[in-house]
């Protein structure tokens, strides 16, 4: 029988796990308090959050279907970072850490539905930012659009310039 700070513990699982469309599982052991500290507060830079929980209570908060897929991950120590739409950023965030601090090792990701290896999550913080994609993609589609103007744009101004030499050639023959 779960005792009611349990319950408690599970019912605010669920609100976060309801609230974040990417989960990312990873292995905090051998980290200190400190460098969890310091995790979390690189997490909360994009909006994302840090816990550590235990496998038992994140299965009854996940909900069946979400348990099945990732129990094969929810073995031995287990932290969870409760990520909002970019998946890239905690990606990136965890990777920074580990390169920078101490590993942490990656079990695998869920992200839009999908059950993500850590091996796909590595290619994910390789990615650049949302932001910087959006960028390009909006300047791929305003190449196109730029030359045509360019080219459009230098018939009048050849036209313009042929009717100044003409004008300056009357003008110099009045003259």
């Amino acid at each position: 029988m779960p005792t009611a700070k349990k319950e408690a513990t599970i019912e605010e699982l669920r609100e976060r796990i309801k609230n974040s469309q990417s989960l990312f599982l990873t292995n905090y052991a051998g980290l200190t308090v400190g460098e969890i500290t310091k995790l979390r507060g690189e997490l909360r830079k994009d909006g994302n959050t840090y816990a550590v929980v235990k496998n038992t209570l994140f299965k009854r908060a996940a909900g069946e279907d979400l348990a099945k897929l990732l129990e094969e991950f929810l073995a031995g120590p287990t932290g969870i970072v409760f990520a909002g739409s970019d998946p890239v950023a905690p990606a990136k965030a965890l990777k920074q850490f580990s390169d920078a601090t101490k590993p942490v090792e990656v079990k695998a990701a869920y992200i839009d539905g999908q059950v993500v290896d850590k091996a796909q999550v590595n290619v994910l913080a390789s990615l650049p930012p949302r932001t910087e994609l959006l960028a390009k993609l909006v300047g791929s589609l305003a190449s196109p659009m730029r030359g045509l103007v360019t080219v459009l744009s230098g018939n009048q101004s050849g036209l313009v310039r042929v009717l100044d030499a003409i004008r300056e050639k009357k003008s110099a023959q009045a003259a």
